[in-house]
């Protein structure tokens, strides 16, 4: 199911219309467009920390990632219940458990946290922070899409499973969690 692009500009969304997967026009500001417009952000973040990575084995892992998230907007992108005959790509429980054990391989080398982790340390970890906040704001309007339509399952434990795996991938490479920048509650309010 590969695509061709032989032209990158149509000029069909000039007027403010988009359309999704099944050929349906909608306005760009459609919550279906901002959902996988925002998991298109998420991308191009995981591009940046890709470029500022030496790790051969996590640049490897992430580019698994940035194709789930291309499944993952492909999925978003064309209403269920509403393919074209050829059917749809639809996310599945195989990619967020994936996700769920490779959670759990990185926390297990993490020095265990004593307070909320403020975003920071490393350029890398750094963006993996914006990643993982751009994937909940990507949830969020998931989830507003899901009150509205039927959306896969497997695509939100997807978008919730990715901003855990950011979150421990960030701590990993702030030293395994050893140069974490942490909140200290309070910690700038005077005493008296």
């Amino acid at each position: 199911m590969m695509v061709k692009l032989d032209r990158i500009y149509t000029g069909g969304g000039d007027a403010g219309a988009t359309s999704l997967g099944n050929g349906e026009r909608v306005a760009k500001s459609n919550i279906r467009v901002q959902a996988y417009g925002t998991v298109d952000e998420v991308n191009a973040i995981v591009g940046l920390v890709q470029a500022h990575l030496n790790d051969q084995s996590l640049k490897a892992l992430l580019a698994r990632i940035q194709n789930d998230l291309f499944d993952l907007g492909a999925d978003l992108c064309t209403p269920q219940g509403k393919e074209r005959k050829t059917g749809a790509l639809r996310m599945t429980d195989e990619q967020w458990q994936r996700l769920e054990n490779e959670i759990d391989v990185v926390n297990d080398g993490l020095e265990p946290l004593t307070s909320f982790v403020l975003p920071g340390g490393s350029m890398v970890a750094a963006h993996l922070h914006l990643a993982r906040t751009v994937v909940r704001r990507a949830e969020r309007i998931v989830c507003e899409l899901a009150e509205r339509e039927k959306v896969s399952e497997a695509a939100l434990r997807y978008l919730n499973r990715l901003s855990d795996f950011f979150f421990v991938l960030s701590r990993h490479c702030n030293d395994r969690g050893n140069s974490d920048v942490l909140w200290v509650p309070g910690g700038n309010q005077s005493k008296t």
